[in-house]
């Protein structure tokens, strides 16, 4: 599974090994024992990839060979490729664009996407320091 963390300032992927429904529950359990709101729902999301990362071309035709839905890719311009996925939206308030995005997909797509996100966050932190 892949799980997005949106904050006001950042946007955070990891690789998780759990399931989609596993995490799912534990939020909504915490929520419940904690007596905050939650909110859960189908949603989309999506971020940027640098076009020229090595392994962005062997994703894409995984993605075609293997005929994965909830994940196409888009070319955003010359420097970026789009990931856009499909998935679950778990926030506290319907009205924020902060909270997690969950994604399933097959294990060797979310690997795939997750090393190429690591890489694009190593490279922009070089160009930043």
């Amino acid at each position: 599974m892949l799980k997005l963390t949106y904050t006001e300032t950042y946007v955070h992927l990891e690789y998780l090994t759990s399931s989609a429904e596993e995490l799912v529950a534990r939020r909504v359990k915490l929520a419940m024992r904690v007596g905050t709101p939650v909110f859960v729902q189908p949603s989309q999301a999506s971020f940027l990839l640098p076009a020229n990362l090595p392994g962005i071309k062997h994703l894409a035709e995984a993605l075609r060979r293997d005929a994965i839905e909830g994940c196409d890719l888009y070319p955003a311009d010359e420097a970026f490729v789009e990931v856009s996925l499909c998935g679950t939206w778990v926030t506290t308030d319907a009205d924020t664009a902060e909270g997690v995005f969950i994604a399933s997909l097959t294990p060797l797509c979310e690997l795939s996407i997750a090393k190429l996100w690591q890489a694009s966050r190593v490279d922009a932190s070089y160009v930043c320091d």
